[in-house]
């Protein structure tokens, strides 16, 4: 059975979410609807389960990323931005027409000794924590977590660079905490702000496990306004890394077909084939926060070492954003297949060590500098929460095959999280190091 468009759209619109922005009216009414949105949530997944996609939308398979886990899930990445700019600010102008195949720029035939990128600003070994801010005040996402000051943070062990350089950010684990007792854990912005560039994460671990929602991503002023682009992002036991925008009305993705593929196994169909990606598009091809209750333009890898066990499992990655004026993109290599121009602090998008990134984003009707500028990098690792436990009692997706409720035996997200402290012992980031590269010829004002 499936629902008309509109309905579905009627449907979505009842999910509502807290709003960062700054602008009052804004700011009231995301906060009366916030009262409503977690049940809200859960009745709209009960209710829209096994439904197809709205018209305009790809079919995703319910194994790979079910629509309705992703219109719930992003009700949820709103954000405010804690820490000032950077004066790393740049201008550039979209391309006036879209190709019939959009992806990356043309490849070069290997990867550059030397590359047309600057490195602005570099994060690792022991000064990482320098030139970033501690977020301590309230979760905007709901989790229960209790997020630390540098000192405090520090103090407790849960920020900390190790003896080989890696930075390390994690959850506390004492067990048994009281029912209205939050977890301590740590959020980090950094100071400096730029528009336009190449963002560059290696890490070696990162959060996973049931209860958990950690993220790395990057966010302007006046959320949605300045834009939010979500680079790594999942909950509880996900594998596939889920990769997302969020802007103010005006910014779309082309609306894309699928392209059938002859693969060995079947004549099968690929999601997402005419945007270049590798990745599936999730839910929606507009990118408006407000018009899609947070959901944005989502892609989800196809691969399951791109988050959480599987990451892990292999020492991790490198994670890049590629931002110019014609587009966005986010490319992952794990730890075996880092391009060495990366590796030799040159990196080159162009390269075809690169290959075909996992999520893209045109320029063609979103553009790049008028719905994203001034953006702060962001590493944080929320518990339960809207996404994470608006999903306790789902199965289904890569790594999720069971639900949480079922593996832990408890009924909601925020009784295990207080109680099973030890269970979070692998709630951690470990980075290697953080690096922004703005193009050679760009000016910064």
């Amino acid at each position: 059975m499936h629902l008309s468009f509109s309905l579905i759209l009627l449907s979505v619109s009842l999910l509502t979410s807290p709003e960062a922005a700054s602008a009052n009216l804004l700011k009231r009414a995301h906060e009366a609807a916030l009262r409503h949105s977690k049940g809200l949530a859960r009745d709209l997944r009960i209710a829209l389960k096994g439904i197809g996609q709205p018209a305009g939308a790809l079919l995703i398979p319910r194994d790979v990323s079910p629509a309705i886990d992703a219109v719930v899930q992003k009700v949820f990445c709103v954000s405010s931005s804690k820490g000032g700019s950077g004066g790393l600010d740049g201008n550039g102008s979209v391309s006036s027409a879209p190709s019939a195949t959009i992806g990356v720029p043309a490849s070069t035939a290997t990867p550059s000794a030397s590359s047309n990128w600057k490195l602005i600003q570099s994060y690792q070994g022991q000064s990482f924590f320098d030139g970033w801010n501690f977020w301590d005040t309230s979760d905007p996402t709901n989790g229960i977590v209790d997020y630390l000051s540098q000192s405090d943070a520090m103090s407790r062990g849960l920020a900390s660079v190790s003896s080989s350089g890696t930075a390390l950010m994690k959850v506390d684990t004492t067990n048994n905490l009281s029912s209205t007792t939050n977890r301590a854990s740590v959020r980090i912005t950094t100071q400096a702000s730029w528009t336009l560039g190449l963002v560059i994460m290696d890490a070696i671990h990162m959060p996973t496990g049931c209860g958990t929602w950690p993220a790395f991503w990057s966010n302007g002023p006046n959320w949605p306004a300045g834009g939010e682009i979500d680079v790594v992002e999942g909950v509880n036991d996900y594998t596939n890394n889920q990769a997302t925008i969020h802007t103010n009305p005006g910014c779309t993705i082309p609306s894309l077909t699928t392209v059938p593929v002859n693969t060995a196994a079947s004549n099968t169909t690929i999601q997402g084939a005419s945007l270049d990606i590798t990745g599936s598009l999730v839910a929606t091809t507009n990118c408006a926060a407000a018009e899609t209750q947070n959901a944005g333009c989502g892609i989800r890898a196809n691969t399951n070492n791109s988050f959480g066990t599987g990451f892990n499992a292999i020492g991790g990655g490198v994670y890049a954003m590629h931002w110019t004026s014609d587009l966005i993109s986010v490319y992952f290599f794990p730890r075996s297949s880092i391009p060495s121009d990366i590796a030799a602090g040159n990196p080159d998008p162009t390269s075809l060590a690169w290959g075909t990134p996992m999520a893209l984003w045109p320029g063609t009707s979103c553009n790049m500098t008028e719905f994203f500028y001034s953006n702060v990098a962001i590493f944080d690792t929320t518990l339960c929460g809207d996404w994470a436990g608006g999903v306790w009692n789902d199965a289904g997706i890569p790594g999720q095959e069971q639900s949480c409720a079922q593996r832990t035996g408890y009924s909601t997200c925020e009784a295990f999280v207080r109680a099973e402290g030890s269970a979070f012992e692998q709630a951690y980031w470990e980075v290697n190091y953080v690096k922004i590269y703005q193009e050679k010829n760009q000016t910064s004002p």
